[in-house]
């Protein structure tokens, strides 16, 4: 994936609309900000503007209903005539002085003005429409008379009788008003642009902060880097695990629904929901730490890495061992065989050697009978095994592990009471499970006094029960859960490097089948894994055949069946119990 630079190379300059995530976002801020303070100052100006004009309508009806209020008005108007100098005039131009109207026009009910700034406009008729308020209405409204535009109240006269005799009407200069409007709004300006400022200090400091997130990348960038992302999350062949800081499941690539067994719906759910308890939830959410850890999810060996996020989150690696586990364990057996030929290489160099100096010695029929006695153990071996063990690869895997055991100074035997015919349903993942034991077997009885170890196979209807006991120290009764968790394990590293998944496999595998393994103390010391299989054979066809031909050649021991006859009682030089099976008396 390419790196996208942080910053336009040196001497380059952008032009038109800028690309960068922190200038778009800046710039997008500070239009909103300033769009939403004009909208609020222009909402703010339709109100206020409507509320001058009410106040000053209702300011001039006030002044108007308190001259009509006067006791004397309505007389000097019915006892007077409309002059410069006569009473109404006189008392309308000093309330108009005493409240700063733009005029007080006292009228009688033909509309003829009494009172008025302009004294040449008295004996006149108003202006506008005075029917309203000689009907016995208050009036308010902006309208335009003689002297140009005012807020107007007008608001009936009534004599001592309550009878209209007249009306008065009031009015305030409408520049006053608009002045007032217009002195509000540099005021209004100010508050609207600290509020601005404000805003766009906000919007800097965010865009800021975007940036560093960021990185100073482009839209283009993050959405290019966005799909480049899914493409290689979804084409590795590796599988990774994004998890949030509450433990959910952020993102599952296509490799990690294979390798966890899971689908895409998995996403926003728990991971201890999506995957239940045990090691490979454990490894993931990080209860369990460390590098490279292996665990076993279904039928697969998985190694897993675990990395945090800042946000609290995780990701989560997870990587597919199971063939090179595989090839593993067949290059641990390997060595195993290699060493095991590489003795009896030795030993057959040492029987050559005697054979040729019972030749020179022209001791033909001592000759004779010491090669059908050497001859005559490997037969044994392959035809105890046969007897007992009729799958051919089972009885294979036997021989040779009694060859590993005996170049190991470990006997190995088969009990008296096995007996496991050839209906096997699975018989490699058998073949799996007694290798396992008969392995871990070996390691812990080598090296002890009278090594030895002991195998039991026997059919109980269609159930396979296996037992292997060794000489060994033993499993504390602390650790005999442990033993059966991946990635535990008091052996030193092998060949491929990890250890602590035999055990694992063997449990995973018996559960699968609906059986059990367990660990408990031999009787005579050491441990013994009993592994239970339910359905492990199939339904028997008539009778069991017995000694079924087997061929197989397997750590230089050839066996081959059906083998009748007993094998003769001498034992070669230097051989002992080494690679034979004695028969051991059921426990």
């Amino acid at each position: 994936m390419s790196a996208v630079p942080s910053t336009p190379p040196p001497g380059r300059r952008r032009f038109g609309r800028p690309r960068r995530v922190f200038s778009q976002v800046l710039l997008m801020q500070l239009a909103i900000a300033a769009g939403v303070t004009v909208l609020a100052t222009g909402l703010f100006l339709a109100p206020l503007s409507h509320q001058l004009d009410d106040q000053a309508m209702r300011r001039a009806l006030a002044i108007a209903q308190s001259t009509a209020a006067q006791p004397r008005l309505a007389a000097d108007l019915l006892a007077s005539r409309p002059a410069a100098d006569g009473p109404v005039q006189r008392e309308a131009e000093r309330i108009r002085r005493a409240t700063g109207a733009e005029y007080v026009v006292v009228m009688d009910r033909r509309g003829v003005r009494w009172s008025h700034p302009d004294g040449r406009q008295l004996g006149r008729v108003v202006s506008t429409d005075p029917s309203d308020a000689l009907a016995g209405e208050d009036v308010m409204e902006i309208d335009s008379g003689t002297l140009g535009r005012s807020a107007r109240g007008k608001v009936p006269l009534r004599d001592a009788g309550g009878a209209i005799v007249g009306a008065v009407s009031v009015g305030i200069e409408y520049d006053s008003v608009r002045a007032r409007l217009l002195a509000a709004i540099p005021g209004l300006l100010a508050y609207a642009g600290g509020a601005l400022a404000a805003g766009a200090l906000a919007a800097y400091l965010i865009s800021r902060r975007i940036q560093k997130q960021t990185r100073d990348l482009a839209f283009s960038d993050i959405s290019a880097l966005l799909a480049e992302r899914e493409a290689m999350l979804h084409s590795i062949r590796e599988g990774v695990v994004a998890l949030d800081r509450s433990g959910r499941v952020r993102l599952l690539n296509d490799e990690a629904q294979r390798l966890l067994g899971v689908g895409p719906e998995a996403a926003g759910s728990p991971l201890d929901e999506v995957l239940g308890a045990g090691r490979t939830t454990d490894v993931l959410t990080g209860r369990v730490r460390g590098t490279d850890l292996l665990t076993v999810r279904g039928h697969r060996v998985l190694v897993a890495n675990r990395m945090p996020t800042d946000d609290g989150g995780a990701v989560a690696t997870l990587r597919d061992r199971t063939e090179l586990e595989r090839l593993g364990r067949e290059l641990d057996s390997t060595h195993g065989l290699i060493d095991a030929l590489r003795a009896q290489d030795h030993e057959h160099a040492n029987r050559l050697h005697t054979l040729l100096g019972l030749l020179e010695l022209e001791m033909h029929q001592e000759a004779v009978e010491y090669v059908t006695e050497v001859v005559g153990v490997h037969r044994t071996t392959a035809e105890q095994v046969t007897e007992k063990v009729h799958d051919p690869l089972l009885a294979a895997m036997l021989v040779g592990k009694a060859t590993v055991a005996a170049e190991r100074a470990v006997a190995l035997r088969i009990t008296a009471d096995t007996l496991l015919p050839d209906r096997l349903v699975d018989p490699r993942g058998l073949v799996t499970v007694v290798g396992n034991l008969v392995d871990n077997a070996l390691d812990a009885a080598a090296g002890t006094a009278d090594a030895s170890v002991g195998v039991t196979l026997r059919a109980e209807g269609r159930t396979a029960v296996l037992r292997v006991v060794d000489s060994g120290p033993g499993v504390p009764e602390g650790h005999r859960e442990l033993i059966f968790t991946e990635g535990w394990s008091t052996k030193e590293l092998p060949a491929h490097g990890k250890r602590g998944l035999g055990l694992a496999l063997v449990r995973r595998f018996a559960e699968r089948q609906g059986g059990h393994a367990r660990v408990a103390t031999a009787p005579g010391g050491g441990a013994e894994f009993t592994v239970v299989l339910p359905e492990a054979l199939s339904e028997a066809l008539g009778g069991e055949a017995v000694g079924e031909s087997v061929s197989e050649a397997v750590g230089g021991v050839v066996v081959d069946g059906p083998v009748r006859g007993h094998a003769p009682d001498r034992t070669a030089p230097g051989d002992g119990p080494r690679g034979t099976f004695p028969q051991e008396e059921a426990r």
